[in-house]
């Protein structure tokens, strides 16, 4: 299997095959019930709960709104402190500027952080084409790429793989990687993490190069901020002597003070901790301390566009604690390989069309890939509305197509597909405004109802097919109300 998600099918395709898997479903209800449980209790603690959300939402859609001013005050930070910062419009160019800041090193592997933003551009598969080996040094992420897999989950990425899988997957491929599983390993979690730590340590004793993503900015310090529980995050970013990050340019914060925020409710949503167990700064270079060669690629990548959407904007708030996904009846069934994504789940499904555009088949599904039944919101720590712009999604995708930028404006191509559900619409549209028409229509359903098909013919078959369809009330509402209570005008019911 491929560790990147280019090819994969669109969504409703994909999820079918995933539903099909009752190992697949078990491994998900389990960890999702047991986290979002969690989450729970650690989230009723704080008695400010709800101010805290409003507070990181309100900081994160100020920053957003001064974006620019933000960037240059933290490039000039980072500058300051010792740091070198490359700007990166896309993935390419990203990787790009990473592998030629490796190749100086004259080192040819990596040991690397947890980081959504390399994924994102996949730089893993960029770094290799020119010669370099990344060493995945997080748990979950490690199980990955030993077992040539795809991340399914934000926090954690092998959550669709049991203990059973875990352990066969390192019997069959630590030796491929470096040191081989112990001899007689089962599948207690000790034994496997213990298993881990032994193969990464000479893995973090021998890199000379360090890649990162950073979970905060601040932009007054030109600190950097990345949140971990297991320590190898500290390892890497602390032993070797050249540290690369890559960062969207989203996750600035202004002040340290601003942090303070994010510091409570993302360990909460995330990890259900009061406080992550490592929380590891760093600004710039310090002699004898650390790396002492600090490179920061901020990168952009369908962000700036994104900006311009003033209802999809909110998704650049997301703080990545994937609190969404556990909460999520479509994520627990479908689970995170069906989006086509590194961001899976409801997060996923807003974020990934607008990074990527809606041009190809499974991000114009994304935006479908919900029940809309709001359990998202609502766990949210930063309040992004994600059925908001779920809907204003689907209505961009149906009424305008991808979005292309010409100038400073945002020009909606024709959509190709879609034409039922925009006839249907417009329907509607001119039955509801003449209220004579619509009051014939409800009559005229409500007496051929015993001739009414279970199912829709043509392009409305895939609808009902699986879906019952209402019945036809044997009496419609304008008729009951002048019946029981009174006359009915043209403007309704008086």
């Amino acid at each position: 299997m491929s560790g990147t998600f280019v090819g994969m099918p669109a969504f409703p395709e994909a999820a079918r095959e995933a539903v099909g898997n009752p190992t697949l479903r078990g491994n998900l209800r389990h960890a999702t019930h047991t986290i979002r449980a969690k989450r729970a209790k650690a989230v009723a603690e704080l008695s400010d709960w709800a101010a805290l959300r409003e507070a990181g939402k309100q900081i994160k859609d100020h920053t957003l709104r001064q974006l620019d001013r933000y960037l240059v005050q933290l490039e000039e930070s980072v500058t300051a402190a010792g740091g070198t910062v490359h700007w990166a419009a896309d993935a390419d160019e990203a990787n790009r500027i990473v592998t030629r800041l490796v190749k100086e090193t004259g080192e040819s592997e990596v040991v690397k952080v947890k980081s959504m933003a390399t994924q994102e551009i996949g730089l893993n598969e960029a770094l290799e084409a020119a010669g370099i080996r990344a060493y995945e040094t997080d748990l979950a992420e490690l199980i990955v790429q030993l077992g040539n897999d795809r991340p399914s989950h934000i926090l954690v990425p092998a959550i669709h793989r049991n203990r059973g899988e875990i352990r066969d997957i390192f019997r069959a491929e630590m030796s491929e990687w470096g040191r081989p599983a112990p001899e007689g390993l089962t599948d207690t979690p000790a034994e496997l993490a213990e298993a881990a730590r032994l193969h990464l340590r000479e893995k973090f004793l021998r890199a000379k190069v360090g890649v990162s993503g950073a979970n905060f900015m601040v932009a007054e310090t030109g600190t950097l901020v990345v949140v971990e529980s297991e320590g190898n995050g500290r390892m890497c970013l602390t032993l070797p002597e050249t540290l690369i990050s890559v960062v969207g340019i989203e996750k600035i914060v202004p002040t340290w003070r601003d942090l303070e925020v994010f510091l409570q409710t993302l360990p909460r949503s995330s990890t259900a901790e009061r406080m992550n167990p490592y929380t590891s700064t760093w600004t710039g270079t310090t002699d004898g301390d650390g790396p002492q060669t600090f490179h920061l690629v901020l990168l952009d990548n369908g962000r700036t566009d994104t900006l311009a959407d003033e209802v999809g904007r909110q998704a650049l708030r997301c703080i990545r604690c994937s609190a969404c996904l556990n909460v999520c009846p479509v994520y627990e069934r479908a689970g995170g390989h069906a989006y086509g994504s590194v961001y899976p789940g409801p997060i996923g499904a807003i974020l990934s069309p607008q990074l990527r555009g809606t041009q190809s088949e499974i991000d114009a599904s994304l935006p479908y890939a919900s029940s809309l039944c709001g359990a998202c919101y609502e766990v949210c720590p930063v309040a992004i509305d994600i059925p908001e712009v779920l809907v204003h999604l689907r209505e961009r995708i149906v009424e305008g197509g991808p979005v292309t930028r010409d100038g400073n404006k945002v020009v909606l191509k024709p959509a190709k597909g879609h034409a039922a559900e925009r006839a249907a619409m417009r329907a509607a549209r001119w039955a509801f405004g003449r209220p004579g028409a619509l009051r014939t229509g409800q009559r005229l359903a409500s007496r051929t109802r015993r001739f009414h098909p279970r199912t829709l013919p043509g392009p409305g078959r895939a609808w009902s097919g699986t879906r019952d369809l209402p019945a036809v009330p044997a009496e419609p509402f304008r008729d009951w109300w002048q019946r029981t209570q009174g006359t009915i005008g043209e403007g309704g019911a008086k």
